[in-house]
């Protein structure tokens, strides 16, 4: 059992103290009328006189952050969901029996407040209290108010220490919600359609990555949290949704760090009748919407990079981009010989299923390019050996046509022109398997009941995914994934 600290074992004691006078130190229901923003929001131009003459009053709840007592009256701040608001309180208004009862309060206990609405001398809006409500109880004291939880690591794990202490992580909090329905409301206004998918999958497709397995009871069968969205939502397509896209979490079983959590957020979207550009259009589109509706600008601080949102946005071949980098043109060059000697010369270490023509492509685009697409690029023209679930490039089958989004050297989308002839999916599939046995454990399963839904026909079609949380960093403007999700993950105490 754990030794209560001197202010928590006061505490307790005012809680029973609270019983003794017939009142319960977890409260009840309190009918909040006002809140905190708007009040202040509303009389900010408001001046000091003007109120001698009115008689507007407001009802409000919230957590005591600051109290100064100061005899017979007394000020005391109490902060909501909207933000803060400062309360005078006097003996003369609400009698001695409530004054008391304020004084026994403490920062962190939460309090209802009904009161006349005035400003103080200073110009700060307040409410003048006449009638003062406890509701519940903190058992434990909050934090030091200006530094708050200052191990990083307790942050994480105690959020809702430091969503009360820490108005930064308050406004990520509230902000993150705004975005994803702004989302929501563009993809419904390009005509698609929100579904569902299952999270529970017996086969590993859609993405490259290793995954979460579990165990199903009643049918005793081995099963994975998914890795991806794909493959359920271009069913759908077959069934001829046509339109559809789902934000979802996914699961993969990799390492942590700033902008990694083994649990994460992704949407996926897929149009038919559409391609690789139509893709580029709907997430310039999207992005640009996001920047201006929900956050009012669009130039953002990334990663320590200044990105302009604002369109039109690069638009690269991943040969292009190497070869402004490194002078050497990997699409005329046709011999596997020479870039594995180029690998070689520039000191680029292989694993055996990655002694292939695209994959050394894909090696020399990483350690070259990658870092350097800081403003949003759409690089696309990517190598068909680490693209399975993509359509060919028809001038050079090479490579396929798929693009990847980055802004400040991060990926933030990836999307296709999506494979939609069964024999040719069938043979990609076939390949991943042979790159399994080659030492590829994150290589995709064949997944037999797709090809067969492909075989009733799927119209040409765009499809795109979206790191939802590494979006939120950027238009929140935050360092690490952890900060843009409520409950990241965590390692364990020692």
């Amino acid at each position: 059992m754990r030794e209560l600290s001197e202010q928590e074992i006061v505490r307790r004691e005012k809680a029973e103290k609270l019983r003794e006078l017939g009142l319960d130190p977890f409260g009840h229901r309190y009918d909040r009328e006002d809140y905190a923003r708007d009040i202040v929001t509303k009389y900010a131009d408001v001046d000091h006189d003007a109120f001698e003459t009115m008689d507007d009053t407001a009802k409000v709840a919230g957590r005591i952050m600051f109290i100064r007592k100061m005899g017979k009256a007394s000020f005391f701040t109490i902060q909501d969901k909207t933000g803060s608001i400062q309360i005078y309180i006097s003996i003369n208004d609400v009698g001695e029996e409530t004054y008391e009862l304020f004084k026994s309060a403490d920062i962190g206990d939460i309090v209802g407040v009904y009161g006349k609405v005035m400003k103080t001398k200073t110009g700060e809006v307040t409410i003048k209290c006449l009638e003062y409500t406890h509701l519940v109880k903190a058992l434990r004291p909050l934090p030091e108010k200006f530094h708050g939880l200052t191990d990083i690591e307790e942050r994480y794990r105690r959020r809702y220490v430091d969503l009360i202490m820490n108005e930064e992580s308050r406004r990520v909090a509230f902000l993150r919600p705004r975005i994803i329905r702004c989302i929501q409301n563009y993809m419904d206004n390009y005509g698609f359609t929100e579904v569902e998918t299952p999270v529970l999958t017996t086969l590993l497709t859609g993405a490259s990555a290793r995954p979460f397995a579990t165990h199903h009871n009643a049918q005793d069968i081995d099963m994975y949290l998914r890795i991806a969205l794909e493959l359920p939502l271009k069913r759908l397509l077959v069934g001829g949704m046509e339109a559809v896209y789902e934000i979802g979490r996914v699961f993969r079983n990799e390492g942590m760090d700033q902008k990694h959590n083994p649990e994460f957020t992704l949407m996926e979207a897929y149009l038919a009748y559409s391609d690789l550009e139509g893709m580029m259009d709907m997430t310039e589109g999207m992005f640009t919407t996001i920047a201006k509706e929900v956050c009012g600008k669009t130039i953002f601080n990334f990663d320590g990079h200044e990105v302009n949102l604002e369109g039109p946005w690069r638009r690269l071949s991943m040969t292009d981009a190497i070869k402004e980098q490194t002078g050497i043109d990997f699409k005329a060059i046709t011999d596997l010989d020479e870039c594995l000697r180029l690998a070689e010369e520039h000191h680029i270490e292989l694993e055996d299923h990655e002694k292939a023509y695209g994959h050394i492509i894909n090696k020399f685009f990483e350690k070259y390019v990658e870092e350097t697409l800081i403003q949003p690029t759409f690089l696309y023209g990517h190598p068909i050996e680490i693209s399975p679930l993509t359509k060919k490039n028809p001038e050079d089958p090479r490579f396929v046509d798929r693009f990847e989004l980055f802004i400040g050297g991060k990926e933030f989308a990836n999307a296709y022109t999506e494979l939609n002839d069964p024999i040719d999916q069938l043979e990609r599939f076939e390949a991943q398997l042979a790159e399994r046995e080659l030492g590829n454990d994150e290589a995709n399963d064949i997944d037999m009941d797709f090809v067969e839904s492909l075989e009733y026909g799927m119209p040409p079609a765009g499809g795109i995914g979206y790191g939802i949380d590494r979006l939120m960093m950027l238009f929140t403007e935050q360092e690490s994934i952890r900060d843009v999700i409520l409950f990241p993950t965590m390692k364990e105490r020692r």
